[in-house]
């Protein structure tokens, strides 16, 4: 399906969105919602339900000689509204944007070296090009690797004063396959950097909700390669943070994870730490690094939809309006949202401001490797 309400978007961003059965009639659906134009680049967002070699397949023929990039995923963000289940492709016109893009592999071994090495590549590559306009990059990861953050830094360092905006793959809080594909082929354990330049105007942003309490939880036991904590004040992870947010460990879900997240300080900032799910011998696996030591604070959300619509509002006025936004959004928020029955406002408030994207396992922010948080790209008219 294609939207049908939105404005004419004058940015050459093109989206389309399927939620048919099989790879091959979602392709076809796809295909025939979006323009004859030709392509610099295909964004891909979907549902683990599809096999991402069939994607792969189908894109290729449906798409011949276009490059893309994508990765399964927790949830789409559509032109239709929030939705689970379906396939979404963002075609960006090659008449406004140039892409190049590459994959980082091995990330849980030899990513950061691979990750700085490929930026540099990419970066040397897009500048030999000849543009004169801004640029930003795109890092999509593989939300199950649990080596984000240092990928993220890698990448970062190397790209200097680009802008980093991303999001870490999902696969509907299984915890089991999360994908990513790239021309040829799926990969996992990996990541895919992509660069852009455009002369359409962008501006990144984030957009977080929640207060730090006066309550502190520190990692006393963890297996930090695997992200796993086994105790907080040196008791029972599982049990202690219940006995913090007022609950027992048999109550503990993604949902009370979601409204009682963990927030660690850095410089002046809180930045989230959220628990991924609780393991059968009380320990809890996270989202972030952890390490012991690491003093975690128990943070209480404020209104999401208020926090979400000041910062997309400050973004529409910068651009002087809005065209489309690319959003990494963390399923824990969208978890939060229908825990507080704020979905459907949170819907329209995407829905005003012309969000598409997916529900992820993390989202990149320069530097920074986050949860429970909202980035983005946002376009405006050229």
């Amino acid at each position: 399906m294609r939207w049908e309400t939105w404005p004419p978007c004058t940015c050459g961003i093109h989206v389309a969105f399927s939620v048919a059965d099989t790879v091959a009639d979602a392709i076809v659906e796809l295909r025939s919602n979006l323009p004859a134009s030709n392509f610099a680049h295909l964004i891909v967002f979907f549902s683990p339900k599809y096999e991402p070699t069939e994607v792969v397949n189908g894109l290729n023929k449906a798409f011949p000689n276009t490059p893309f990039s994508g990765c399964t995923t927790s949830g789409e963000i559509t032109p239709a509204g929030i939705r689970s289940g379906g396939i979404q492709v963002i075609a960006f016109e090659d008449a406004r944007f140039r892409f190049v893009s590459a994959v980082v592999e091995n990330a849980s071994s030899s990513g950061v070296e691979d990750a700085s090495h490929v930026a540099r590549r990419l970066k040397a590559q897009i500048s030999s090009l000849g543009g004169v306009h801004d640029k930003f990059g795109l890092l999509l990861t593989d939300g199950l690797a649990n080596h984000e953050e240092t990928l993220v830094a890698a990448v970062n360092w190397a790209l200097g004063d680009i802008q980093l905006i991303g999001g870490s793959a999902g696969d509907d809080l299984r915890f089991k396959d999360a994908a990513l594909i790239h021309n040829c082929g799926a990969v996992r354990d990996a990541a895919i950097l992509m660069l852009v330049e455009t002369d359409v105007p962008f501006h990144a942003f984030k957009t977080q909700n929640f207060d730090p309490t006066p309550i502190k939880l520190v990692i006393t036991a963890c297996d930090a390669e695997r992200r796993i904590v086994h105790e907080f004040n040196a008791e029972p992870a599982a049990l202690e943070y219940a006995n913090a947010i007022g609950l027992i460990p048999n109550d503990l879900g993604p949902f009370s994870f979601a409204s009682h997240p963990l927030v660690v300080k850095v410089g002046n900032d809180y930045y989230c730490r959220s628990i991924r799910n609780m393991n059968p011998d009380g320990s809890l696996s996270f989202f972030c690094a952890i390490d012991v030591g690491l003093v975690l604070t128990i943070a209480r959300p404020t209104d999401l939809t208020e926090a979400t619509e000041a910062k997309l509002a400050e973004v529409d006025e910068l651009l002087h309006g809005t065209q489309m936004i690319v959003g990494f959004d963390c399923i824990l928020r969208r978890l939060d949202a229908e825990n507080r029955q704020m979905g459907n406002r949170i819907e329209k408030i995407y829905k005003r401001h012309k969000v598409v994207g997916f529900h992820t396992y993390g989202e990149q922010y320069n530097a920074m490797h986050l949860n429970q948080t909202l980035t983005g790209i946002a376009f405006g008219a050229p």
